[in-house]
């Protein structure tokens, strides 16, 4: 059941969103090569609680797995597309990779969702088109959005922009409603027809998520229960906002 925001949970969402794009904003610039993973995530934690919010991921449970997830950040280096786990095994970051934050913060009970690609370092000019275009896809879906368009709206914009790159979507992975839960409907694909899934109504909230992959979209799971990689072993990379359905048009709350 898809579930529209009150006015007054939209304001948390609001703030909990600056909270959100501060935090990543000074995440991005600890990305250095030398540090580790868990480093970030701690630095994350720290940062989140600061704000007096709190980690969503930490301790959350998605119901494909058997174990809650143990950190703050996901942290993805160069072939690992998404829910890297950063405490596990750290990774220490060189110069050339490229590398996905993904956080989820709880402000007052309300939880916002985003995720950036970052350079570490200098990196070649492939990974440099991937990172551009995969932010460039997140916005061509979020611009489509507006009241009475569809969900579909958001996957065909997406789809459509990246069928003219040299790169591909990962397979099965999506976005989704946020805001009372870390993972609520709707289900938002990158890819889509227009006028097909829910309609957008004002006060949906969303995460518009696409992540992009060189050479080909499919995608495996480590044993690990989170961690998602590309199955070729090309690099991939993410972005994602969590976006109001606002009365006119919409509104990004973590930018």
């Amino acid at each position: 059941m898809i579930r529209t925001k009150s006015p007054s949970d939209i304001e948390k969402l609001r703030e909990g969103g600056r909270h959100h794009a501060d935090i990543l904003k000074k995440l991005a610039e600890l990305v250095v090569p030398g540090v580790s993973s868990d480093i970030l995530d701690k630095e994350a934690e720290r940062m989140v609680r600061g704000y007096g919010d709190t980690p969503a991921f930490l301790g959350y449970r998605p119901e494909s797995a058997k174990r809650p997830y143990p950190a703050t950040l996901c942290v993805s280096v160069n072939d690992v597309i998404v829910h890297g786990i950063p405490n596990e095994n750290p990774v220490v970051l060189k110069d050339g990779d490229i590398v996905t934050l993904d956080l989820g913060l709880s402000h007052e009970g309300l939880i916002t969702d985003a995720a950036i690609t970052v350079p570490v370092g200098e990196i070649d000019a492939e990974s440099r088109k991937l990172v551009g275009a995969t932010k460039e896809s997140l916005y061509k879906g979020i611009k489509i959005i507006k009241p009475g368009r569809h969900i579909g709206d958001i996957g065909s914009a997406i789809e459509s922009y990246v069928k003219n790159t040299s790169f591909f979507l990962a397979e099965d992975l999506a976005g989704h409603g946020v805001g009372y839960d870390v993972h609520e409907d709707p289900y938002v694909p990158n890819i889509g027809k227009r006028g097909e899934g829910p309609e957008l109504m004002p006060g949906m909230v969303i995460a518009i998520e696409p992540m992009l992959c060189v050479g080909s979209g499919k995608v495996v799971f480590n044993r690990d229960q989170y961690t998602v990689r590309t199955k070729n072993g090309g690099r991939s990379a993410h972005f994602e906002h969590t976006v109001l359905v606002a009365d006119n048009g919409y509104d990004i709350l973590t930018q």
